[in-house]
């Protein structure tokens, strides 16, 4: 690749080095694809350049394209490509504006950097992963993200007010909600934003019925393109359209988002399930409590907690000998009577510790009023932090042990509803049992019925390749008898990209098509992803180490 003329306008750097070249032929997926370049762009001007290079050189170079990368924690394959990775960590990382209810960020901004300086404020922008210590706010918005805290506040798509994007005339553009007003003067401009907002309208008005009835029914969804929350009659609202959609459309440099307040109180109410067949109820009616979050973990992440313990209580705060001490309830809970086939975490906040102290007794007690179940409330924050550190570290834990197997997020993040969690989770596990090879753990956002299954492959056998794909298409197949979401966090990327028309149907599949299409006509945005999934270039491209 001639990059000569680019580097005469581009002021960040750019590296084509062997082991720069290596490390960003991965991010945290199954997927490994080599770059031909890596540039690091200064501030958005440099965007700009990088775009209208990638136009020019279009005709005598077809496959160039521009992949943003934040943290490089993608889970489907988002953040790498054959072409030239954008890395916007490295410069576009300022923080600014900050208010009470707002803040703005560039999009390599981390956010692990963000939420110090929220917590300084008492504010928080709850849409956050599991990972939030290792990814960019960027990346959190092309994925859609949430986390632990969405079942009460919503994903990033509800908390971005603003975002600047630079599109494929390379040009940067203020993507916001507009009245219908502003609307008509945006569709008036004789030029490609007045293109792409005429072309998005008609697109979302004539096809409405379609759009309404594609729409999932379950809390969350990260797969497809968000045309059915573009136009609801009264604000049109293209922030619903690039967040979620992973690069594909351009390349988000800003955003603004909107905060919250931090409660300061919280009180862990912690159930012990013993048989799947009362889950289903049983969320379903612990949701009515209002608890901030709801999590879930198998037997299997308990079972591991337990094996490794001490690497459990190294991730804690405080003294070891009194980490240890935590966990006797449940070395004795596991000896008297066995491991629960699932554990559940409802959190309850609030400003005022007693109110708080009330809320969660009040919902232990209405939870064993109705149901037969051990429960327990936390008695402190180390007792609650030793479940939460169970929830988000056994995984790791599971792939640090197994030096052979790589993590294989491929089926990894779907999401039903509540009331058929019972009927759900047996036929899913009857799916994972025909797969002995593939080591697992499941946990996720019970609150939400949505699951993180990520097995662990030996990826050197070919074997295990093929059953990956014939594994997620059992898999999808499941879910969409539920009506359910292949993806509630994740997006699509390479690995469910290429299962969107059977998710969606055709129809809607070639609305997605055409959205591509309006916004990146020559196809430089991040291709092979979501539209442009190919099973083909997938299986070509799964890690065989």
């Amino acid at each position: 690749m001639d990059l000569s003329s680019l580097k005469q306008n581009f002021k960040g750097e750019i590296t084509e080095s062997e082991q720069d070249i290596e490390h960003y032929s991965r991010d945290a997926s199954i997927f490994q694809i080599a770059p031909q370049a890596i540039v690091f762009p200064k501030d958005v001007a440099d965007v700009e350049s990088l775009v209208k290079f990638a136009i020019e050189q279009k005709a005598t170079q077809p496959n160039i394209s521009l992949t943003p990368r934040g943290g490089g924690t993608d889970m489907t394959g988002g953040s790498i490509n054959d072409s030239i990775i954008l890395d916007t960590t490295k410069h576009l990382n300022v923080i600014s504006e900050q208010t009470d209810t707002s803040v703005k960020t560039e999009s390599g901004v981390m956010f692990r950097d963000l939420e110090v300086k929220l917590t300084a404020k008492n504010r928080m922008m709850p849409a956050y992963p599991v990972s939030k210590a290792w990814v960019s706010v960027g990346g959190m918005t092309g994925n859609n993200c949430g986390g632990e805290k969405t079942f009460k506040y919503g994903q990033a798509k509800d908390f971005v007010e603003e975002l600047e994007v630079v599109l494929g005339d390379g040009n940067s553009y203020i993507i916001k909600p507009l009245n219908e007003s502003e609307l008509q003067t945006k569709m008036a401009l004789q030029n490609f934003e007045g293109s792409f907002y005429r072309e998005i309208y008609r697109l979302v008005t004539d096809n409405a019925r379609l759009l309404h009835d594609a729409k999932p029914t379950t809390s969350k969804n990260s797969s497809g393109y968000y045309l059915w929350d573009v136009w609801d009659g009264k604000t049109f609202d293209l922030t619903q359209l690039f967040v979620g959609s992973q690069g594909t459309l351009g390349i988000i440099t800003k955003i603004k988002w909107r905060l919250v307040p931090i409660q300061r109180h919280t009180r862990l109410l912690i159930f012990f399930l013993k048989d799947l067949k009362q889950l289903g109820q049983i969320v379903t009616h612990a949701n009515e409590l209002n608890p901030e979050s709801f999590e879930i973990f198998d037997k299997h992440t308990f079972k591991l907690a337990l094996r490794y313990l001490p690497e459990i209580v190294s991730k804690m705060k405080g003294s070891r000998l009194k980490m240890f001490w935590q966990f006797l309830p449940e070395l004795w809970m596991t000896i008297k009577g066995g491991l629960p086939e699932v554990v559940l975490l409802a959190e309850f906040v609030g400003n005022d510790e007693e109110s708080v102290s009330k809320q969660v007794a009040d919902a232990e007690h209405n939870i064993r009023s109705h149901f037969n179940l051990p429960t327990h409330i936390s008695r402190s924050h180390a007792e609650s932090q030793k479940y939460w550190t169970i929830r988000r570290e056994s995984y790791n834990l599971l792939r640090q042990h197994n030096a052979r197997k790589i993590s294989a997020p491929f089926i990894e993040d779907i999401v039903v509803h509540p009331d058929q969690l019972p009927e759900f989770m047996p036929r899913l596990d009857a799916i994972l049992a025909k797969y002995p090879d593939f080591v697992y753990t499941i946990a996720g956002h019970a609150g939400d019925a949505n699951f993180h299954i990520i097995p662990l492959v030996d990826v050197s056998e070919e074997k295990h390749r093929k059953q990956i794909i014939t594994m997620s298409d059992e898999v999808f197949k499941l879910v969409k008898e539920y009506a359910g979401s292949m993806a509630g966090e994740h997006n699509d990327g390479l690995v469910r990209g290429t299962f969107l028309p059977f998710m969606f149907g055709d129809k809607v599949f070639e609305l997605f098509k055409r959205t591509k299409q309006i916004f990146d006509p020559l196809n430089i945005f991040n291709p092979h992803k979501k539209t442009e999934a190919d099973l083909t270039f997938y299986a070509e491209h799964v890690r065989h180490n």
